[in-house]
């Protein structure tokens, strides 16, 4: 297997969630500014409280001189996503302004959709969000990182440290000056309360990044600092299934879970055991644990950027994302349930849009020119006069005659 540097699709499964979360909590995707829930006459007194106020004066000579350097701007937020302080280059403070992103403004994600602080907040380690990551439209001109901050005697989650600024912000360089300031300010807590016990550092998480719209086969990408065995592997059918499967549990599966998804009867739980056996040396122990089966790696596919756009009303960006059904020759139960489920909800979405262009590219597919209620509907709210209209027409015409509907 060799390491490639070609770009990941897909939506990252914790982003996909953030975007769920977002939607079900009542976030738009319009709204322009998140919301303020601490006002300026109150600011000032829970900034004081705040055990952060007694580090910031640290994150501003590093982190925030940095900003002011590359016109960037950094936050520091409290432990419910209240931002503290704003500072950074002027022009790229008055910029973020525009969206809200301001002192006393809350940039939790179930009320500022996803971001950075939001998220590293939510999954309490550290995070990136790039432009088109974020839920929000007016955010996506922007990219961001952001990590937590500890109070290292106690554990507890004081906060969360940003950097906002373009796509420089998802750069590794980028979360490495991150994650040392916030060290910096963690050992200042420790000098004054327990120095003989440092915070430890964590290690950087492992990736799976799986490809199976469209495809008979998984195409997967293995990415770990700590693991030279990365890189981009295609899977057989029958891993293929088994890696889309847990792609989608991410608590993990128990063996017969996993056989009752895989197979029709209830004859393979011999044959499953030597798949995953095989499986995991393929993909190493540190990729797939077992008790139960789970990929221990963050996880991202091109299926659940769909689904998450779906879930933010995004219809023609999750038919943008859509390159065909799930393993579209894959018989396993669990694979063509997630893979109906899917289907069904993106097309009902095209249908609702009530527009053409959209349901144009369902039925120019190989999945949808069948698809006789698709076309009834483009013809309906095409304009009289459009030559797509004819074209409707005609293709109506054709399946009345073959499947003499």
């Amino acid at each position: 297997m060799v390491a490639e540097s070609a770009p990941r699709p897909g939506m990252r499964a914790e982003v996909a969630d953030s975007w769920h979360r977002s939607a079900a909590a009542g976030v738009t995707v319009d709204e322009e500014s998140a919301p303020i829930t601490l006002p300026e006459d109150e600011l000032r007194d829970v900034r004081d409280a705040h055990p952060l106020s007694r580090v910031f004066p640290i994150l501003d000579d590093v982190l925030g001189q940095a900003a002011r350097d590359c016109d960037a701007v950094m936050a520091v937020s409290d432990e419910v996503g209240q931002l503290l302080w704003v500072c950074g280059a002027p022009s790229a403070v008055r910029r973020a302004e525009g969206i809200g992103f301001v002192a006393g403004s809350n940039w939790d994600e179930r009320l500022a959709g996803t971001n950075a602080p939001g998220l590293a907040l939510r999954l309490d380690r550290p995070v990136s969000i790039a432009r088109p990551e974020h839920f929000r439209h007016a955010v996506q001109r922007w990219s961001c990182a952001a990590t937590p901050i500890h109070d290292p005697t106690t554990s507890r989650l004081l906060g969360v440290l940003d950097l906002t600024t373009g796509d420089d912000a998802v750069a590794p360089h980028t979360m490495a000056l991150l994650k040392a300031t916030a060290r910096l300010a963690e050992a200042e807590f420790a000098r004054h309360a327990l120095p003989e016990r440092p915070p430890q550092p964590r290690r950087a998480w492992p990736r799976i990044t799986v490809e199976a719209l469209g495809r008979n086969d998984v195409l997967i990408t293995l990415d770990d600092p700590a693991n030279p065995r990365t890189g981009r592997l295609r899977l057989s059918p029958r891993h293929s299934e088994i890696v889309l499967l847990l792609a989608s549990a991410p608590h993990g599966m128990s063996g017969d879970e996993l056989s009752v998804m895989l197979y029709e009867d209830d004859g393979g739980s011999s044959t499953l055991r030597a798949e995953l056996k095989r499986l995991r040396n393929l993909l190493s122990d540190e990729f797939l644990t077992s008790r139960p089966y789970r990929l221990d790696a963050e996880i991202a596919g091109d299926w659940m950027g769909v689904e998450a756009r779906l879930a933010a009303g995004d219809v023609a960006g999750a038919v943008r994302a859509y390159r065909g059904p799930l393993l579209p020759r894959s018989t396993a139960p669990g694979v063509v349930r997630l893979r109906e489920m899917l289907g069904d909800q993106l097309r009902s979405a095209v249908l609702q849009s009530a527009q053409a262009d959209l349901m144009s590219t369902w039925t120019r597919s190989a999945w949808g020119a069948d698809d006789y209620e698709m076309w009834c509907r483009q013809r309906d709210v095409l304009a009289p006069g459009s030559p797509l209209r004819a074209m409707a027409e005609g293709q109506i015409a054709r399946l009345d005659r073959e499947f003499a509907l």
